[in-house]
């Protein structure tokens, strides 16, 4: 059977399109989900993509949190559904609850726009299965507030936990521990700031190292 992964679109949303591409990439079929729609219809895992949702008004993916899909989502995240969320699909996950910590403004205030190397620091979660831990890949990254914060308290309980799943190799947004991604308790639902379905085609991308990421989840879902 051919896994279901759902791709949510908010107002603002621009990596919705590059994110259900990336599903199709992995052998997984995208499912469209509407923001003010709470059927999931069925799908196996959730995408929360990236882009501006509600034009980042309030605080970035304060609002998409909110949303009547996102009450959804967090109650099968709760059941052990896997949800990815990249870059402002992050920020909505932690304004969810669903992961710890919160996105600020980069180091400097600037937004940049760069392909960047990560260290793979988890390769136990659904998503990131396929990789190997101390593995270095590159993925493009564009943001402005993508520089992860937490308490120290909270940072202290990731790092413990083996928690941070990525980190940046640059750090040029300034995030504590030079994080960029993490994951829950459970390993099922993980955000990151780079753009791993920007890494899925060497025409269009640096490498191919984002697919693993999407092979990952549909690898979990069919075992």
């Amino acid at each position: 059977m051919t896994a279901r992964i759902g791709v949510i679109t908010f107002p603002g949303t621009l990596d919705d399109v590059d994110a259900a591409r990336a599903v199709t990439v992995a052998g997984a079929e995208p499912v469209p989900l509407w923001h003010a729609d709470s059927d999931l219809k069925q799908v196996d895992a959730v995408i929360v993509p990236g882009g501006f949702s509600y034009g980042d008004y309030l605080r970035s993916g304060a609002i998409a949190a909110q949303a009547p899909v996102m009450r959804s989502v967090i109650d099968r995240a709760a059941a052990g559904m896997p949800v990815l969320g990249i870059c402002n699909g992050f920020q909505i996950l932690t304004e969810a609850g669903l992961l710890p910590g919160a996105l600020t403004r980069n180091k400097g205030l600037h937004f940049h726009c760069v392909d960047t190397w990560l260290e793979v620091v988890n390769d136990s979660t659904v998503w990131t299965s396929g990789l190997e831990s101390g593995q270095k890949i590159l993925i493009p990254a564009k943001h402005g507030e993508g520089r992860f914060q937490a308490s120290p308290d909270t940072v202290a309980e990731l790092e413990a936990e083996g928690r941070v799943v990525f980190r940046y190799t640059d750090n040029f947004n300034g995030s504590v521990n030079a994080i960029a991604g993490v994951t829950s308790a459970d390993g099922r639902t993980v955000g990151l700031m780079p753009h791993p379905e920007h890494a899925v085609e060497t025409l269009t991308g640096p490498s191919l190292d984002g697919l693993q990421l999407f092979l990952s989840a549909v690898g979990s879902v069919a075992a």
